[in-house]
């Protein structure tokens, strides 16, 4: 049997396998390019400066956002400053919220100059800040730097009251970013809502009986707390200046006086002063932080191990 070579055939099969091959490219490509573009951050992440933002968010955006937090656990957010990879990753999200925290006043900024484009969201907007309360600093004859002037308190995610204004802010901003999900948001902004109610009320509950309602912690990250619960903070140092020795001298004087026999810190910062205050009291240092990722949970921990101290 004699096999008959056609070469115009055998021409048009390799010019249609090789156009197979470039669709077959062509579509890898493709694929490809939606699968990276689907991982960029821009797409679905929100930007916070410390961990119970990224707890509101997720409490209310649910799955839709996911989100990148600047201060990780053990950092301090008044002397913070965000690494270049950090940077980068704020740049590139749908948009950062921020919370009054002080590296925010440097920061933003160079935020906003490497990216213009950023949605920039303040959650504290409808919130005054009170100032922070100085027992001991403000009584030297001269003050300096940060003393010189009544600093407000940053700390408004101590508050229950004021986390609610804050979740409101937020779901308004999730509603923007995506509105094809505003019932879920809202939804969602209603349970935790209902969860905040419940918190609150459990705190009234804890600190209503009380007579002694003075507490004394080194950093005065418990001011709105304080406030809202009928609580009196003492703070050992304002500002991040440790006191000085006259100023120990009066904070020893005061806890003696008023039978002060906690001091509470926070991880972030330096024990010194407060052990020191401690063994002349003969009073112990408990660490508590607002800080924390579960914030129900915390303030309502915190809550009860204020309260145990105060009860005589």
């Amino acid at each position: 049997m004699k096999i008959v070579f056609n070469k115009e055939k055998y021409i048009q099969h390799l010019t249609n396998l090789f156009g197979l091959f470039l669709l077959f490219m062509m579509l890898l490509i493709f694929t490809g390019c939606q699968s990276t573009n689907s991982n960029l951050p821009s797409q679905n992440v929100i930007s916070v400066s410390i961990i119970p933002q990224k707890y509101f968010v997720e409490r209310l955006a649910g799955d839709h956002f996911s989100v990148n937090v600047l201060v990780q656990p053990g950092q301090s957010p008044e002397n913070y400053e965000p690494s270049p990879a950090q940077m980068r990753a704020v740049t590139a999200s749908s948009a950062y919220i921020q919370v009054g925290a002080p590296f925010e006043a440097v920061w933003v900024e160079k935020i906003k100059a490497s990216n213009p484009d950023l949605l920039i969201f303040d959650s504290s907007t409808g919130i005054e800040r009170m100032p922070l309360e100085d027992h001991f600093h403000a009584s030297e004859e001269t003050t300096t730097g940060s003393h010189s002037e009544k600093e407000l308190d940053p700390h408004i995610w101590t508050s229950p009251q004021l986390v609610k204004i804050q979740s409101q802010n937020i779901t308004d901003l999730l509603i923007q970013l995506d509105p094809a999900h505003e019932q879920d948001y809202r939804d969602n902004l209603t349970k935790f809502l209902a969860d905040i109610d419940q918190l609150d009320q459990e705190l009234k509950t804890e600190f209503k009986e009380l007579t002694n309602r003075k507490f004394m912690v080194y950093h005065p990250a418990w001011g709105y707390f304080a406030r809202d619960y009928g609580l009196e903070q003492i703070a050992i140092e304002i500002g991040g200046t440790e006191p000085s020795a006259k100023e120990m001298s009066q904070i020893i004087n005061l806890a003696t006086t008023d039978q002060i026999k906690v001091i509470f810190v926070q991880p972030e910062f330096s024990t010194r002063s407060a052990e020191t205050i401690a063994t002349e009291i003969d009073g112990k240092v408990i660490p508590i932080s607002s800080l924390e990722y579960d914030w129900l949970e915390n303030l309502r921990s915190i809550g009860r191990i204020i309260a145990e101290t105060l009860v005589k």
